[in-house]
């Protein structure tokens, strides 16, 4: 593994080292666990106003949140109009997998 693996390794566990953003990640499993919204969240992402409704924070808190699981690799956005509509990459998620499973 190379420095940057392991930067990139130690980004994402930082990033879910915070019991909520941790559960944002869960949560964004299912999007259709939120509310209706006028785009699908399975295809657009689950709108943000929505992830900061479900984890009881502030709208900036929301958006440091979903910025640090962004920054990490573990979440893509998409902007629509205003909002900013958030989705797990499950492509990065699967890709962690494997590493974890054969680098520890």
């Amino acid at each position: 593994m190379t420095n940057a693996d392991e930067l990139d390794l130690v980004a994402v566990f930082k990033a879910l080292g915070h019991p909520t953003r941790l559960a944002i990640l869960g949560w964004l499993k299912d999007p259709e666990s939120f509310p209706p919204q006028d785009q699908p969240a399975a295809e657009v992402g689950v709108c943000l106003k929505h992830i900061q409704a479900r984890a009881e924070v502030s709208q900036s808190t929301a958006s440091q949140f979903m910025a640090t699981l962004q920054r990490a690799g573990l979440v893509t956005c998409t902007r629509i109009g205003q909002w900013s509509h958030y989705q797990r990459d499950e492509a990065a998620i699967e890709s962690l997998g494997r590493r974890l499973s054969l680098d520890l």
